[in-house]
């Protein structure tokens, strides 16, 4: 049939996009990662040439990602290029009591210290067991280069987890086997042993003990405990352990609970300091004299501890070192480096609550 004049010309079909390769795969950044034997947030800094990450890394994992042809998303690229200034250090537990803690803001404030040496800041939160998931929610939106976490509670688990997908951490608590996330922590179970041991080498042989024994701290505290009395040839009395969590607001209801029931004891050794405060002015109450008829050790070394009357006989941890370590082992962390786990030694200060 002849062309009608004028006509538009039928169009050209246009040449068909080549088909993708068959069985091929576009390379993502948790290939990489994986083939580095890094983590996904040290690839995603490196290829955004984030000073946190050491150069000889950065190289490598440039190297061979364009070895494999993976080309980085341009505008998240320039998103990442801003350096995040902020670490994000948050608290575990449900008591509004416990970011006042006297040991705990010490913590605190050696980790404000080291970070600001850094140029970082801190950003601080308490977090319930309900809100878990926010702590991966916080370094994936960018908030925070990283998380400084206090304590495990029940957390231990989840902590791993998070760990093993490579949220950049340090956590402060228990040297537990099993950790794959770094830890720093003091050697609880040598200072619950010193405290008993101590009270036991002043005549002590009614020795009861507070604090929560399924708490990682704790429980290390009291495995000590445990040992220093077996060695001396002691029972160990159900009656004499009185299960307490750190931070509990109702701690003199507790104390006042135990020593209700007439218990015959001679020392107590509190797993806190403030445990321990509080059991002292209890005592004082019911007319029970520090150290003339019970001697009493404590756990932290808390400025308080050393103004008190009497002052009370502790196991020292030292802050310091603890605080330097956790912003060391998160900058190891966010480095992509092997995780490790620093155990802070335990030290006996004798005082007049124990003599």
């Amino acid at each position: 049939m002849p062309r009608t004049p004028n006509a538009p010309a039928p169009a050209t079909p246009a040449p068909a996009s080549p088909a993708p390769e068959k069985g091929r795969k576009r390379m993502q950044m948790a290939d990489i990662a994986r083939l580095a034997g890094v983590s996904a947030s040290t690839v995603s800094r490196a290829l955004s040439g984030s000073p946190l990450i050491p150069e000889a890394t950065r190289n490598r994992i440039t190297e061979l990602a364009n070895s494999l042809g993976y080309r980085v998303n341009v505008g998240a690229a320039n998103l990442r290029k801003r350096d995040i200034q902020t670490v994000g250090v948050v608290v575990l537990g449900d008591s509004m009591q416990m970011i006042s803690d006297p040991f705990l803001l010490s913590i605190l404030g050696t980790v404000a210290d080291a970070l600001d040496e850094r140029g970082m800041s801190l950003l601080l939160t308490r977090m319930h067991e309900s809100r878990r998931h926010m702590m991966n929610e916080m370094f994936e939106s960018g908030q925070v280069a990283g998380l400084i976490v206090i304590g495990q509670l029940t957390w231990h688990e989840h902590l791993n987890q998070l760990a093993r997908q490579g949220l950049p951490m340090a956590v402060w608590g228990a040297c537990l086997p099993d950790a794959v996330y770094p830890v720093v922590g003091g050697d609880n179970a040598q200072g619950g042993y010193l405290a008993t041991r101590h009270l036991i080498d002043q005549g002590c042989r009614r020795i009861a003990f507070f604090g929560d024994t399924t708490h990682p701290e704790a429980g290390l505290r009291f495995a000590g405990y445990a040992r220093a009395l077996a060695e001396a040839g002691l029972p160990l009395d159900p009656k004499l352990q009185q299960s307490f969590l750190f931070g509990d607001t109702r701690i003199r209801e507790v104390i006042d609970g135990w020593l209700d029931q007439n218990l015959a004891f001679d020392a107590i050794f509190a797993s806190s300091d403030v445990t321990a405060i509080s059991i002292m002015g209890a005592l004082k109450e019911r007319g029970i004299a520090v150290p003339e008829r019970v001697r009493l050790a404590g756990y932290d070394d808390i400025a308080l501890a050393a103004h008190v009357h009497p002052t009370l006989s502790t196991i020292r941890q030292p802050t310091e070192q603890a605080g330097r370590a956790l912003v060391e082992l998160l900058f190891e962390s966010i480095q992509g480096q092997p995780r490790r786990a620093v155990l802070l030694p335990a030290e006996l200060i004798e005082r007049d609550s124990s003599r």
